[in-house]
């Protein structure tokens, strides 16, 4: 029997947002670009799937562009161009690591833009 995947609620969502905040940045110091939408679709779906989670195709698009967005927000500080600096923010098996204040500050900052204060 497959396991059951769980609905996003506010949590999730902002910590996909989060996860796709940081793919964002990575693409842009690698790259000098943003993540292309099918690298951002598979990134969403990684997340989802180690994760345990489902999300409605609104709640993907919505997310993903709100990513840009917030990634916008930490392009000017000089260590977020740094690729291998990012990588440091995940785990083994590429989760964030939510010890790192830096994780958490991008987390605060897509809950603010998901539900206003934190």
């Amino acid at each position: 029997m497959p396991d059951r995947q769980v609905r996003l609620d506010d949590e999730g969502r902002a910590e996909l947002l989060c996860y796709l905040v940081v793919a964002q940045l990575i693409a842009r110091a690698r790259t000098g670009v943003w993540l292309r939408t099918d690298h951002l679709v598979e990134s969403t779906r990684i997340w989802l799937a180690g994760n345990g989670a489902d999300a409605s195709w609104e709640d993907r698009v919505r997310l993903g562009a709100l990513s840009e967005k917030v990634a916008w927000s930490f392009v000017d500080i000089p260590q977020f161009a740094d690729p291998d600096w990012l990588a440091k923010l995940f785990t083994h098996g590429w989760r964030l690591d939510y010890r790192s204040p830096i994780a958490r500050g991008i987390y605060t900052a897509c809950r603010t833009q998901l539900h206003g204060a934190p």
